[in-house]
């Protein structure tokens, strides 16, 4: 059976994403910060599931989750995990980028080895990292073929250093961490998709404004119908795309 490993998995979009995967046939893998959520989780979603202990902002647990799966061979990885704080400021902007853009860089690089050879990484994106929210020299400059994951640290350094100092001009960037990690990990979803073998596919998702605990019970969308489009990236066949955005199983624009 194919298996999965969905970061942040115990609760509203990777929880829904699990379930639906379960659902299709998959085996799970399900991370989670918290023990007793995460192992709450996989209970709940049945035989096929289990939970693996795992932060993204944690480089140790990172590595030892990879260690504890070294044998499983993973047909998707689904960096799903991810926060929206309050405020903004440069607490705010380092730790919104921390976790929602270098922790699926980390969570990635560390389990490249465990990927099957037509294996899917799926992002959990947003809208709100279109790069119509971005200058249009920023725009150009992160839609380049040239751009590789050093240049994008980079832009996303001075933009946290900004941030700190208080600057009105942010470099091209939108007043927002969210969004802004948001960007960055769709730039780092293009980036990987010049560099995976041949065979394997990345892309990012955008699930909508869906009702969780993050987004609110004002969201438009049921956390079902956004699990749906993440689902279907999560299944692609080796004839799949990579390297794309899409929401509903649809492509729409950086």
């Amino acid at each position: 059976m194919p298996t999965a490993l969905v970061t942040g998995g115990n609760q509203g979009l990777g929880f829904e994403t699990a379930k639906g995967l379960v659902k299709a046939g998959w085996d799970v893998v399900v991370t989670a910060r918290r023990e007793a959520a995460g192992l709450d989780a996989a209970k709940k979603l049945g035989r096929r599931a289990r939970f693996v202990p795992l932060d993204v902002t944690d480089a140790r647990s990172i590595e030892l989750a990879a260690r504890s799966l070294a044998g499983t061979e993973l047909d998707t990885l689904l960096n799903n995990a991810g926060i929206s704080l309050d405020g903004f400021d440069g607490t705010v902007a380092e730790r919104t980028i921390d976790t929602n853009y270098r922790g699926a860089a980390r969570v990635t690089d560390a389990f490249l080895p465990l990927l099957a050879p037509s294996a899917n990484i799926v992002m959990v994106s947003s809208g709100m990292g279109e790069l119509s929210a971005v200058s249009p020299e920023l725009r150009q400059r992160l839609l380049a073929p040239l751009l590789d994951r050093s240049l994008l640290d980079a832009y996303v350094d001075d933009f946290i250093a900004r941030v700190r100092d208080g600057a009105r001009d942010l470099g091209g960037f939108p007043r927002s961490a969210y969004r802004v990690s948001k960007i960055a990990l769709n730039a780092l979803t293009r980036i990987l998709a010049r560099s995976l073998p041949s065979g394997q596919r990345v892309n990012a998702v955008c699930p909508g404004w869906v009702r969780t605990r993050m987004s609110g019970s004002g969201a438009t969308r049921s956390v079902e119908h956004g699990a749906s489009g993440i689902v279907w990236a999560a299944t692609l066949g080796p004839d799949g795309p990579t390297g794309g955005f899409f929401r509903d199983g649809r492509a729409i624009e950086w």
